[in-house]
């Protein structure tokens, strides 16, 4: 029983590594340090395996749970009911929230507020667009925490950010903002600016 206890504990503990690389950024958000949102995109390229680990283990858990046991005809004392810790009930209630740990970066971009902004431009001739390549994003949270920031900038007319392709493409009023300051934006996530391509 102690085994399995500490195998329910590594299940858990696999699922949240798998998924800190999408957690930070919104805790780094939420805490106002948003340069600490890339600590952990180094996990992306081994979260399959720790999301195959976390499975097996879980697997194998209510597997252990649901097998038939052997009854034996004696006149024993009816089995001690387990500790909730050694439940089904424990065991379905850490497999949902792994499953939820492990979904993470699919809806990481729920947490990020939307900004709406209100832009005057009076010169159209003063609206540039660049492509900003950036290392260290690994899901749409990322995504969203670039634009987060980016938006934050008077003068930025739309941003949008690809973990995908690892660029954001910024439209700005060159008279209200400049490329250095969005990358100064940028790079303050924790993300870092590799190129920029000027359209």
């Amino acid at each position: 029983m102690k085994s399995n206890n500490k195998l329910l504990g590594l299940g858990t503990l696999t699922a949240i590594t798998a998924s800190l690389c999408c957690i930070t950024p919104v805790f780094a958000l939420l805490a106002g340090t948003t340069g600490i949102a890339s600590t952990f995109s180094w996990l992306d390229p081994i979260r399959p395996y720790l999301i195959g680990f976390t499975v097996l283990v879980l697997g194998f858990l209510w597997y252990q749970k649901l097998k038939p046991t052997k009854e034996i005809d004696c006149d024993c004392e009816n089995e001690k009911k387990p500790r909730f810790i050694q439940s089904k009930t424990f065991l379905g209630i850490v497999t949902m929230f792994a499953i939820v740990m492990l979904a993470f970066p699919s809806y990481a971009h729920v947490f990020y507020p939307k900004a709406e902004k209100q832009i005057v431009v009076f010169e159209k001739s003063n609206i540039e667009a660049v492509e900003f390549k950036i290392s260290g994003m690994t899901c749409t949270g990322c995504e969203e925490h670039v634009t987060h920031e980016v938006n934050k900038l008077s003068g930025v007319v739309k941003s949008t950010a690809s973990y995908e392709n690892g660029n954001a493409i910024i439209e700005f009023d060159n008279s209200k903002t400049d490329i250095m300051e969005i990358e100064t934006a940028i790079n303050r996530t924790g993300y870092s600016v590799t190129d920029k391509i000027e359209n």
